[in-house]
């Protein structure tokens, strides 16, 4: 079953460029397929992870969905002539998912973050949209590798979810996708980021107004400085000029505008 969505290359990576109610429909028909459907996010700081790790730059030209997931993707794909995209968070986004999933009928079993987020961002989701079919919760506090892994594919096999949403950090759930979703008996695999913590409700949301500037970083930035110091600060300075030197490539004589 063919992707129907467009896509654009955005400095060597591809991008799906869709508004939410496009994704899910997408999302729905990667879970009807019999091969595993694999959907990420781009924001600056996996844009630069990409550009870092070539495996990850690869893997995103491989997977099924990347959505722009932060504001800087999206401007910077704007600066460079590529269209004016909206950017599409999970934490605002897993509400109305919630229901849609709930519709569909699809079940979710949610992977990661610390011992007990995961089983109460699942219990708030199911308030949200009764019928949520969430069908197992793991926390990401595990070996990747070896028989705390094994035990943990095992879990998730025997509920066989249609989606499998991974929360353990970037890159490690962009790597424990690819080195495990052939064994995992999951039909979509979504790397989901810090997701289940806004879910649960232990890591405050941004502000409409704030996330509507752009700005949701700089939320995070003040709620977490000293661990997110060196991924905004320094990681959104390596984007924008990243970006700044395509746009300047892109007035040479006989340059193609990429």
């Amino acid at each position: 079953m063919a992707m129907t969505v467009p896509t654009v290359e955005f400095l060597g990576v591809k991008l799906t460029p869709a508004p939410e109610p496009v994704l899910q429909q997408e999302i729905s028909r990667l879970a009807a397929r019999e091969e595993p459907g694999i959907v990420f996010l781009a924001n600056v700081h996996s844009m630069n992870l990409c550009w870092r790790y070539p495996w990850l730059r690869d893997s995103y030209q491989q997977a099924d969905i990347v959505y722009i997931d932060g504001a800087g993707v999206a401007l910077g794909a704007r600066l460079l002539g590529l269209g004016r995209f909206r950017r599409v968070t999970l934490h605002d986004w897993g509400w109305p998912l919630s229901r849609y999933l709930a519709a569909q009928g699809h079940s979710l079993y949610l992977l990661g973050s610390r011992e007990g987020v995961a089983a109460l961002a699942a219990r708030r989701l199911q308030a949200h949209a009764p019928g949520l079919r969430v069908v197992g919760t793991h926390h990401g506090y595990f070996a990747k590798s070896g028989p705390e892994n094994e035990a943990v594919i095992q879990a998730i096999n025997r509920q066989k979810p249609d989606i499998l949403m991974v929360g353990l950090g970037m890159p490690l759930e962009q790597r424990w996708i690819l080195e495990n979703y052939r064994r995992v008996k999951a039909k979509v695999f979504w790397e989901v980021g810090a997701a289940f913590e806004f879910w649960a409700g232990v890591t405050p949301a941004c502000p409409v107004w704030l996330g509507n500037l752009g700005l949701n970083w700089l939320f995070r930035f003040i709620l977490e400085p000293r661990r997110l110091a060196d991924r905004y600060l320094r990681g959104n300075t390596r984007f924008l000029l990243r970006v700044l030197r395509a746009k300047l490539a892109s007035f040479r004589p006989g340059a193609d505008g990429g």
